[in-house]
């Protein structure tokens, strides 16, 4: 006996032998969505998804004032250090990403660990609001004519805020390098 021949359920016109491993349905090579357990139709993958989504209307409300507070406090420290010079700099380095990591599990203890994509693009705005302050004096300064050297002191504040903001927004989603 053969084997009725199937048809993707998204595509009429394509013959396949594949279906979604949990709702049966055929899919063809295109619209097959292959994970650990084996291939998935679109629809299953999106409601799968969507239950890593746990963060709540508050979470937003409560998560961008404390990481704008903490990066605002982390970025006062880091213009002091700066003022020791070279040994500073180095300090600097060492900083940003201990800063990023200690916002990120700040705004992880108010949310309760709850999760969404916006939330962590929403939170890593607010790490560059609260350090933009101490970036924009100098910066001032700069456009005033301050001079070549007035540049330095843009450049340091700049790279604290995109290392903090970059080491917050891995901590916070979890995200780690593979080797």
């Amino acid at each position: 006996m053969s084997e009725a021949v199937l048809y993707c359920a998204n595509h009429p016109d394509r013959e396949t032998g594949l279906r979604c491993n949990r709702c049966e349905k055929p899919v063809c090579a295109s619209c097959a969505i292959q994970t650990p357990t084996g291939y998935r139709c679109e629809e299953c993958v999106r409601g799968q998804q969507k239950v890593f989504i746990t963060a709540k209307p508050l979470d937003y409300v409560f998560a961008f004032p404390v990481a704008a507070a903490l990066s605002y406090v982390g970025a006062t420290l880091a213009r002091l250090v700066t003022s020791f010079g070279f040994l500073g700099i180095f300090i600097l380095i060492l900083l940003a990403p201990v800063a990023g990591g200690i916002i990120a599990e700040a705004v992880r203890t108010v949310t309760g660990r709850r999760r969404a994509p916006g939330l962590y693009r929403l939170s890593t705005v607010a790490v560059v609001v609260g350090g933009l302050p101490l970036l924009l004096s100098p910066l001032l300064f700069v456009f005033s004519g301050g001079g070549f050297t007035a540049i330095f002191a843009v450049i340091w504040p700049a790279l604290y805020l995109s290392v903090s903001a970059s080491a917050f927004y891995s901590r916070l989603t979890g995200i780690s390098v593979k080797r």
